[in-house]
This record gives C-alpha cells, sequence and structure tokens, in this order.
C-alpha cells in the first residue's frame, strides 16, 4: 500500500510558544515526535518539525497576519503545511494566497466559534473566517469524529476529512499508587483530579460549586491542574469562590503543572474529574484511564463520545447537582468506586498510543497526496483516462455520425465546414478523437472553464490542420441561450451529463434543438461497476457511490446514473432520434501500467465518494481498499464501469 512521501520537512504551525502545555499544544509535540520516530508508523521517520508563530490569536493582529504570510511564502512550492485551527482559522484571505503553491492541511481540535463566553457578534465573526478560511484549505484532520461532523456545518464536505484521535504516553505517567483491583478503605482520604487550564469553558467553578455541598461528607481534597494566568480573571472568580465556600483546606490550585509533577498527581488521585461545558476531544480523559483512574466527565461536546466508556460515570454538562451526586457516590461508597477503578484499569489496555496517532495521521497525508478534491479534473486524471475512453466508445454511433454528416454536406451547393462544438472539452481529448473518425473538413468550438485546459486542447487539434476557436465559460443553464454558432452542425461531450442537473439539461437540449444540431453524449456513467473478483462490501460501496452521484457538482443537483435516461426523454419531446450504446471501462485484463493506475485512483475516488455520504463507513470502506489494492498488485483484479453513448440526430425539416 502507498505510504506518504514528501522530499521536503513535513512543518506545523501553532500559534506563539510551541512548547506551551495546554491539549492542543501537547497534540502537537507528541504528534510530531512520533511521527520523526522512525518505525513509528511502518516506515522510516517522517521529517516533521513544528514552528510557533508571534502576534495576537485567534483573532490575529497585524503582527500574526504578517507572520503567517511570511512563512507560507518562504515554504518551498509543494510543500505540506499542517496549520494548527487556532493559527489559521481566522485569517483566510493569508490561506488563499497561497493554496494554489502549497499543500495545506488544517489540523482543527474545535472550531473557534464554539468557544464559551464569547458574544453572539463575536461567535458570527469566527464563524464565518472559519468556514472560508477553511474552504481555502483542501484537506483537514481533526481530533475527534465529533469535530468531524461538527465541519459539516462550516462547509466542510467529509470526503476531505481524516480523524486522528490523540494518544497517551502511559509511560511517562506511571501506574497509580493503590493496587491493581484494590479495595478502598472507609476512612481513606480519596483524593481528586482535575487537570485543565483555568477557563470558563473547563468550568472549573462548577466542580467548586459541587463540592461545596459536600463538605461534610469523609474526608476527600481536590487538585486543580492547569494554568492560571491564560485567563487571570476566571482563574480569581475561582480563588475567591473556594474562599467563600470555605475551602482552602480542601481544594489546591497548583497552577501549570507537566512531566514528572503531572505524573505524580495522576498516581496519587483517586478520581479524575472533568466538568468541561465543550471538548472537541478531551486528551485527559485518555491520559487518566491510561493509569487505571476512574474518571467523572460531563458529556459537553465530544465527551459524549470520548467518555462513553467504561471506566467513566458521565453527567449532563452543566448540571452541577448531578457533578455533586456522582461526586458524592463515589466518595461515600468504597465498593462502587473500587468496580469504577477495576473497569478503568480494563480500559487502559485499549487506550490508544502516540504511535497509532501517528499511524492514522500518515495514513490521512497518504489519502490526501493521492486525491485532491480541487482538481478532480486535473490534465493529469484526464490524460490518464483517455486511452480507457478511446477503447471503450462506440463504433456503430461514430459511424452514423459520420453518414449524417456527410449526408448534411452533400445536401448543400457549396458544402462549407461545419461547426463542432465540444463543451467541457478538458485537454480537447473528445475533440480530437471526432476528428480523426469523422475524417472531413471541420472547425471546431471548444469550451472549457480552465483556461490551461482549453491552450492543452488547442494544441492537441491544431496540427491536424483544423479551425479552433476557444471560448472560456462556465457552462450553467443560463449560459446556453444563444451560446451555439448558428452553422453548429454538432455538439457533443464525455463524461458530463451525469455531473450536471435536469435544469442544465433542458436548457442544453432546448439549445441544440434551436440550431437543429445532432448530439453525441459519450462516457456517461450508468450507474453499475462490477469487480472480480467479488468482495462483500462491493454493494455497499456501490450505493454509497451512486448516492454520491446525485450531489451538487457545480451545477446543481446531479443527475447522475439518471442522466441518460433524462437526456433521452428531453430530446425525443423535441422530435431527436436517439441512439443509445454501452461503453463500459474493462480494467485489469493485461492492460498495463497505465491502466493499473487508473484502476487504482477509481477505487480511491470512488471510497472517498462513499465515505461522504456516510462518514461511520469510513473504516470499513478502507478496509475494502486495501484488499482491492493488493489484489490489483497481484493482477488478480478486474473492473467494469458501465457508461452510456448516445447519439441524437434531429428531425428532417419539413
Amino acid at each position: 500500500m502507498a505510504t506518504f512521501e514528501s522530499s521536503h520537512e513535513l512543518l506545523f504551525v501553532v500559534p506563539g510558544d510551541p512548547q506551551q502545555n495546554t491539549g492542543g499544544y501537547r497534540y502537537v509535540r507528541e504528534l510530531v515526535a512520533a511521527l520523526n520516530q522512525a518505525g513509528a508508523v511502518n516506515q522510516p521517520g517522517i521529517n516533521a518539525r513544528i514552528t510557533g508563530l508571534p502576534g495576537q490569536f485567534p483573532q490575529p493582529d497585524t503582527v500574526a497576519l504578517t507572520a503567517m504570510n511570511e512563512l507560507l511564502a518562504s515554504a518551498a512550492d509543494q510543500s505540506w503545511v499542517v496549520l494548527d485551527g487556532l493559527a489559521m482559522s481566522a485569517m483566510p484571505e493569508i490561506l488563499e494566497a497561497h493554496r494554489s503553491r502549497l499543500n495545506l492541511v488544517a489540523l482543527i481540535h474545535h472550531p473557534l466559534a464554539d468557544e464559551t463566553g464569547l458574544s453572539s457578534q463575536q461567535q458570527a465573526w469566527f464563524f464565518a473566517a472559519e468556514k472560508r478560511a477553511l474552504a481555502a484549505v483542501p484537506h483537514v484532520v481533526t481530533t475527534s469524529r465529533f469535530t468531524a461532523e461538527r465541519l459539516k456545518d462550516f462547509g466542510v464536505s467529509p470526503d476531505r476529512i481524516r480523524i486522528a484521535q490523540p494518544g497517551v504516553e502511559k509511560r511517562a505517567l506511571g501506574a497509580p499508587e493503590h493496587s491493581a483491583g484494590g479495595t478502598v478503605e472507609d476512612t481513606k482520604t480519596i483524593r481528586l483530579l482535575c487537570v485543565a487550564q483555568l477557563s470558563p469553558r473547563k468550568a472549573q467553578h462548577q466542580l467548586v460549586e459541587a463540592l461545596s455541598g459536600l463538605k461534610e461528607l469523609p474526608s476527600w481534597q481536590c487538585v486543580l491542574a492547569g494554568a492560571c494566568d491564560r485567563d487571570p480573571h476566571y482563574a480569581e472568580q475561582v480563588r475567591r469562590q473556594i474562599q467563600q465556600a470555605d475551602l482552602c483546606s480542601s481544594i489546591t490550585l497548583t497552577g501549570e503543572v507537566d512531566g514528572d509533577a503531572l505524573a505524580a498527581l495522576y498516581r496519587n488521585a483517586d478520581i479524575f474529574v472533568l466538568p468541561s461545558l465543550y471538548e472537541g476531544y478531551g486528551m485527559v480523559i485518555d491520559e487518566a484511564l491510561g493509569v487505571g483512574l476512574p474518571v467523572i466527565s460531563s458529556n459537553g461536546g465530544a465527551l459524549l463520545h470520548t467518555a462513553d466508556r467504561p471506566g467513566v460515570a458521565m453527567y449532563n454538562a452543566g448540571d452541577v447537582a448531578a457533578l455533586r451526586e456522582r461526586l458524592g457516590i463515589w466518595i461515600t461508597k468504597p465498593d462502587v468506586l473500587a468496580q469504577a477503578r477495576l473497569s478503568a484499569e480494563s480500559e487502559s489496555q485499549r487506550v490508544r498510543t502516540w504511535a497509532d496517532t501517528a499511524a492514522a495521521f500518515t495514513a490521512a497525508l497518504t489519502d490526501f497526496q493521492s486525491h485532491h478534491p480541487h482538481t478532480e479534473f486535473s490534465a493529469d486524471w484526464l490524460s490518464l483516462r483517455q486511452p480507457a475512453d478511446y477503447k471503450a466508445r462506440s463504433q456503430n454511433l461514430n459511424t452514423m455520425l459520420r453518414d449524417w454528416l456527410q449526408q448534411q454536406s452533400g445536401d448543400q451547393v457549396r458544402p462549407q465546414p461545419p461547426t463542432l462544438v465540444d463543451l467541457g472539452t478538458g485537454l480537447g481529448s473528445n475533440a480530437g478523437y471526432l476528428a480523426k473518425v469523422l475524417d472531413n473538413s471541420q472547425k471546431w468550438l471548444l469550451i472549457d472553464q480552465d483556461t490551461g485546459l482549453l491552450a492543452a486542447a488547442a494544441a492537441r487539434l491544431e496540427p491536424l490542420g483544423l479551425s479552433v476557436e476557444l471560448r472560456a465559460l462556465q457552462l450553467l443553464p443560463q449560459t446556453f441561450a444563444g451560446l451555439l454558432p448558428a452553422d453548429t452542425r454538432l455538439v457533443t461531450a464525455s463524461a458530463l451529463i451525469d455531473l450536471v442537473s435536469a435544469q442544465w439539461l433542458q436548457a442544453l437540449v432546448k439549445e441544440v434543438a434551436d440550431k437543429r444540431a445532432a448530439l453525441l453524449v459519450v462516457l456517461s456513467y450508468a450507474g453499475r461497476f462490477e469487480l472480480s473478483p467479488q468482495h462483500s462490501d462491493d454493494d455497499l460501496l456501490r450505493v454509497l457511490v451512486n448516492q454520491h452521484q446525485h450531489g451538487d457538482k457545480g451545477l446543481g443537483a446531479a443527475l447522475g446514473p439518471s442522466a441518460t435516461a433524462a437526456l433521452t426523454a428531453e430530446l425525443k419531446s423535441c422530435g431527436y432520434e436517439v441512439h443509445i450504446a454501452a461503453s463500459d471501462w474493462q480494467l485489469g485484463e493485461g492492460e498495463g501500467e497505465e491502466h493499473a493506475e487508473l484502476a487504482r485512483q477509481l477505487m480511491h475516488g470512488w471510497v472517498n465518494a462513499a465515505i461522504q455520504q456516510d462518514l461511520d463507513q469510513s473504516t470499513r470502506l478502507r478496509v475494502w481498499l486495501d484488499a482491492r489494492e493488493r489484489q490489483l498488485a497481484a493482477g488478480d483484479l478486474r473492473i467494469t464501469v458501465c457508461h452510456e453513448d448516445l447519439l441524437a440526430l434531429p428531425p428532417r425539416a419539413g
């Protein structure tokens, strides 16, 4: 199976000092270390590094904007740059300036607009900025499935997203001091631990409020470990709250803790508590479970999923009474706490490592490298499919069209070269094919929205001695009226109509019929593909791919596999004589490396489309893809993709 390759270092960009000790910064540091470690991802280590940007974040000032722009400008062409969401999500204009030259990847822990404490105006500003920024970045990695789902609201299609959940370095934390499976003595002081920077979103004030109602319970102590200087006003509020509740002897604020000191806190604790109102993942849940420490957690944001595991007691975020109740049960009932500890110790064996995270991240980069959502009609893809297209096309329809064009010329006293119009011409493959098949004088009008492809198409046709006119235009329903020259004899398109809407086809047929031109539409996807040998998930893939075919590809809700039938009905209503022939791709039958690469990219495209329809099937579909790629490499895979060619001839005048 292919793996990620780059001749340049993999650059991670974060705001400020990369050594800051929040979950997001620790995620990046641990991931980069695992990526750089040889053998961590079943391949030689990736050359990755982190750089921090000066300035104000997340709402960037001039210093921050300048720093990001200069950093991206200094990166070599085609470099891979991973941008932490906190750094990139509010500067879309910078990303838009560099996206065509660099491979940009957004690393999103949670959307900025979801941060607690923002005014409605601030939320709206961050949402608009982040939506635009994410549109400028072709690839996205999230740290949780919850965040991946949330990004749908920002217009990010699931096929652009991969997930790399955090890991735990269990050896760094060590084992808890209590013996595995040991009971909790009735007279023991229960030690509570909360590790999170002090902020309204982490909601330490709610934990203090809950504990203030438990002062009369048997002995307990609580440590709030986390930076107090990121939101000094909130930290001071929590200090006053502790004083007013007369809990200074029971609750300790340590400030930021890391390394051996943090490991000691985990070892000494009996219960871990996370009262956050919202988390993009909740790494500390894994860290606590990794040392067999039972957890009381809210269900805020991604915690609904992260904390839904053995050894964790959940409550509704913001419900102080429910938090107090869960604390009271575990503090006063040693047998219940001991059972929770056993569950946590069992769950500790299933906690991911950072090597696992690095493997998931590398797999994401590998996928991104082979799939480019913004260049689905790239020159490379169009060139790759050309041999299969030419081989599949219907020779019978070619003959019928040639005979009809010759007949039209024969009816003229002084025949003039007919105008032939190629819609969505791309590299000119369709026009180049027909120019040789029709063997009479021709003049071509090539239409495409990509000026680079148009230039390549002209270079293909001009050596044939043909008259070629180029028109750069996005073909929308409203652009068809009057589009075709008066002497248009043939309108043709390849691999196009399954991507367009019913309204688009209606506008096309009206304009073609007005000019009494013939219409040749080839290689339209027919909704079927077969693979041999069969796989149990072939049907699942087909269903999801066909669902995806009906999505908006930029020309309205696509007709997908029903396009040929819809076009036939429109043409017949205008009196056209319609002929349809199969033009199936046959791949993998000793066709050589070129067809093997086409098959590989085709399968990657299918899987990405299917995942876009159902993100929950991601793992299952990637297992399918791995199996199929092995068969392809061994020469044991055959693929048939069903297409249809359509030729429509206008009714005779009179």
